[in-house]
């Protein structure tokens, strides 16, 4: 069958139609901008162009061939590609750059290695192309009504482009449209790996917050319900918060009770979350929080191991939890609020730490709190508190730590009680809360002016000859501790 062909060139191009590039392309061309679609499973075409029909009538225009798309759209022309990342990502390039022209334009908007985009945007430029790496985050319901867009790459590319962007993108009142110029080189993609890392961070505390009511607390799912749905109302207002109070709603449709007690605890994951713990390490920066997140999805992917643990434990006088503490369940809901807002203070002055250090270490130059402001709206994070993430930065742009912003400093110092009186009575239960642990046993080493780190030097001089410094003489020092210590045993 003939497809209809637009009368004049597209403004933009997308190429790869699984449903986050189904959703987006939808969105461009809901927005005005007349947009051809092109996939290499031809269906898929068919499809979007059938849903641009019932969803409005919307300027989108499908292609069979790669040949037709690249030349449907405007010069310089501007083409998204949203495919897996890696080899069909190449691929994708291979097959569109041959159509090509210089000064066109490719945008990954895929969750790409950094380093990945930075080699492909070397490579086009020998070409005379230009080359983007766009993270996207917001899931299916972002990308058909407003993501939070993260472009990096080449400056001139995202100025062919900025119109459509701002247009498309979340956007929030009194701060904006939420896509910026993130920088140079793979910078978009870093900056969305972390914030995917970020997430790790969040969805693990909130599950830890679930653990210590349902299991010491002893809520029901409706409790669990109103407690979730109420906290929204206030400074966890988040979309990861909107839809854990949705989750424990919704009844099972298979059979009694409630769905999310029927969902295996088993973690899925793709592998940002990873990275950003690699990157953490490399940089050597601290990001306990996020790696916990990552540990627990390993610890949970165990399942039968866990069964057979449970049982060796049980017969030791062990149940899934240990104590029957009588616990005052009003108090115990107002300690996890307080308990989760301070770990996750932590948890994303690691993530905003990690951007920094590379920010650094790359030259990138990156404006922490414009991409608190960018995340306010349309991606997963998305949450009131990145207001005052923004607002710490617009008081102190070289905030060394957001621990140490006068606000954040005294909401910690207020809810430190509550939340450590959690942390210990989850200890006692026996429930495992390593993302809360590891945001407090954070903040408490880095508020401490001295640590037990001068053992740990004096040891690697005992047994290596590291040399330490001294808190009284500056230079470096080594000391045969070994003969001293064999003399005076004798």
């Amino acid at each position: 069958k003939k497809m209809a062909s637009p009368s004049k060139p597209t403004r933009i191009g997308l190429a790869g139609l699984a449903v986050m590039g189904q959703n987006l392309a939808l969105n461009i061309a809901e927005k005005g901008f007349p947009i051809s679609v092109y996939n290499r499973t031809t269906s898929k075409v068919d499809e979007t162009v059938e849903r641009a029909k019932k969803e409005g009538d919307l300027p989108l225009f499908g292609f069979h061939d790669p040949e037709s798309f690249v030349n449907s759209i405007q010069k310089p022309r501007v083409i998204i590609m949203l495919v897996k990342a890696g080899a069909p990502v190449d691929q994708t390039i291979k097959t569109l750059s041959a159509y090509l022209e210089k000064g066109d334009c490719i945008i990954d908007g895929g969750n790409e290695w950094y380093e990945n985009t930075e080699r492909r945007e070397k490579a086009m430029a020998e070409l005379g192309l230009l080359y983007l790496g766009m993270g996207v985050s917001g899931g299916e319901e972002g990308a058909r009504n407003g993501p939070s867009l993260m472009p990096g790459g080449s400056f001139e590319a995202y100025k062919n482009i900025e119109d459509i962007l701002v247009k498309v993108a979340a956007q929030v009142p009194d701060s904006g449209p939420c896509v910026t110029y993130i920088g140079k080189g793979g910078s978009g993609n870093f900056v969305k790996m972390v914030h995917n890392g970020i997430e790790y961070g969040d969805m693990q505390l909130i599950a830890e917050a679930y653990d210590v009511l349902k299991s010491v607390g002893k809520l029901s799912n409706e409790e669990l319900h109103s407690v979730f749905s109420e906290w929204n109302k206030g400074e966890l207002l988040s979309f990861l918060i909107e839809i854990t109070a949705d989750i424990f709603g919704i009844k099972d449709d298979k059979g009694e009770g409630y769905l999310v007690d029927k969902v295996l605890d088993k973690t899925g994951m793709k592998g940002t979350g990873k990275w950003t713990v690699q990157q953490a390490a490399d940089l050597s920066v601290a990001a306990p929080t996020i790696a916990s997140s990552l540990d627990s999805r390993f610890l949970s992917g165990l399942k039968e191991e866990r069964v057979e643990a449970a049982k060796v434990f049980r017969s030791g006088g062990f149940g899934d939890v240990l104590t029957n503490q009588e616990v005052d369940k009003a108090q115990l809901i107002d300690d996890v609020r307080q308990a989760l807002y301070a770990s996750k203070i932590c948890s994303y002055a690691q993530g905003m730490n990690l951007i920094r250090a590379k920010s650094v270490e790359k030259g990138w130059d990156l404006k922490l709190g414009e991409l608190a402001r960018i995340w306010k709206g349309g991606c997963i994070i998305r949450a009131i508190f990145l207001d005052r993430i923004k607002k710490a930065y617009d008081r102190n742009a070289d905030l060394a730590n957001l621990l140490v912003d006068p606000e954040f400093a005294k909401e910690i110092i207020e809810r430190q009680s509550a939340w450590r009186r959690v942390v210990c009575l989850a200890i006692n239960s026996g429930i495992s809360t390593p993302g809360m642990s590891s945001s407090l046993a954070y903040f408490d080493s880095y508020r401490r002016e001295r640590l037990p780190a001068n053992l740990v030097q004096a040891q690697r001089d005992y047994f290596g000859a590291h040399t330490y410094e001294r808190t009284d003489v500056e230079g470096s020092f080594h000391t045969e501790w070994f003969k001293i210590a064999r003399q005076s045993k004798n």
